[in-house]
């Protein structure tokens, strides 16, 4: 018989890592607190990038971001408001804004950012939606403004990624209308992918399903023990589940549960929003203005606009001002959006680790692993992280490329 394996959470990377234990012979079931996707898998950009999939821990976000937390239109935006905990974390994030820390980190996710491509392509034959290949478009009001982008290729290129870009001059409009004329310099990074997020993990979800996995609505997981060499789980309403291993991949909500099992390495909710609109025409690639920290994204006919990093509790209410002040950054950049029609207006917490790299593999507690805290990078690094994890859990070896994600570390 085969062995059974629990997966509490159901967003891209716990889904990802249900797929894969399948494919290994594992039974599978997999706990969710709400519905599939509710977290941070959603409403997001939904940007395949590897090319962009840096750490958040850069040293250009003390110097920037956190002198101008406190305002609520800053792109990074903290409440001032008495939370102990989320002071220590972000004291000990920006300990981490060093150049030293983030190559690191950087070293550490170019691993597993060189095969997340061919991860979705694994996928492929299961989730009936598709990935679209396109250039990511990176556009500024001046061409100095983009000297720290530029400067960021660099890095990223020095670091071992294969980065192919293109400056865009005269033709950039005509190339790409969403962008006005107040854009007066652009970059083109080729070769990157996108999804709809929501269609495409909903569909991931029902792959597990249809290969015999068991999808439980379960309300919060509150419990994790290992009594009799089984791994037990207790959630709302006094319901118990057993299973032979256990992977935690509950995003933002990963503390107490991970806490249980040796695991202190924090991760905090960094939420971001977005919203829809309808274009003139089906925009046909993702446009990114790095300046003010906004991604937008074709999703069907509209167009997601994203953006902002709020470090607030993760089921705490939208504030809708975050949104106005995405709308007043974006609306003078695009220039064939119909600003009247916003729809799907969401938040959703990024889980952000103060290091910048997740937290993928075995936890103190014999037969519970952890996967999350991937940051911005969820989408794009779930799927090899629940190959890479699979792995682990069935054959006990920790591969080379997930031994910086250790959470015990």
């Amino acid at each position: 018989m085969a062995k059974r394996v629990i997966v509490v959470g159901a967003g891209m990377v716990g889904l990802a890592t249900a797929w894969h234990l399948q494919e290994r012979g594992f039974e599978v079931q997999v706990l969710e607190r709400r519905e599939v996707a509710a977290g941070a898998s959603w409403g997001n950009a939904g940007w395949l990038s590897p090319g962009l999939a840096i750490p958040l821990n850069e040293p250009s976000l003390v110097r920037s971001g956190i002198l101008s937390m406190a305002r609520p239109n800053s792109p990074l935006y903290v409440p001032p408001k008495l939370d102990r905990e989320l002071w220590r974390f972000l004291a000990e994030f920006a300990s981490k804004c060093t150049m030293r820390a983030w190559s690191r980190s950087m070293e550490a996710i170019v691993g597993l950012s060189e095969i997340s491509l061919a991860a979705f392509d694994e996928l492929s034959g299961s989730v009936g939606v598709p990935t679209y290949e396109a250039p990511i478009v990176a556009g500024f009001r001046k061409e100095a403004e983009a000297a720290g982008l530029i400067h960021e290729f660099d890095l990223i290129r020095k670091s071992g990624v294969k980065l192919e870009t293109r400056e865009l001059g005269p033709s950039a409009r005509s190339e790409y209308p969403l962008l006005s004329g107040a854009v007066g310099f652009a970059v083109a990074i080729e070769r990157q992918r996108y999804i709809e997020p929501a269609a495409y993990v909903n569909a991931l979800a029902k792959a597990v399903v249809d290969r015999g996995g068991d999808l439980v609505i379960s309300g919060t997981v509150f419990s994790v023990d290992r009594r009799k060499g089984q791994i037990e789980l207790d959630a709302a309403h006094g319901t118990g589940y057993r299973a032979d291993a256990a992977v935690l991949a509950t995003g933002a909500w990963l503390n107490p549960l991970a806490r249980q099992v040796g695991v202190r390495e924090p991760v905090r909710a960094g939420r971001g929003y977005s919203m829809t609109y309808k274009t003139e025409e089906p925009p046909k690639s993702p446009v990114y203005f790095p300046a003010e920290r906004i991604a937008c994204t074709p999703t069907g006919s509209r167009l997601r606009v994203a953006g902002t990093m709020e470090f607030r509790r993760p089921d705490d209410p939208l504030d809708r001002r975050r949104v106005d002040s995405i709308v007043r950054s974006a609306e003078s950049l695009l220039a064939t959006v119909d600003w009247s029609t916003q729809e799907d207006v969401w938040v959703g917490p990024r889980p952000v680790s103060a290091d910048g790299r997740a937290l993928i593999g075995r936890t103190a507690m014999e037969g519970v692993y952890v996967a999350g805290g991937h940051g911005m990078w969820g989408v794009t690094l779930g799927p090899i992280t629940g190959k890479l994890l699979a792995g682990v859990i069935d054959t006990g070896e920790v591969p080379a490329v997930l031994a910086p994600f250790n959470p015990l570390r």
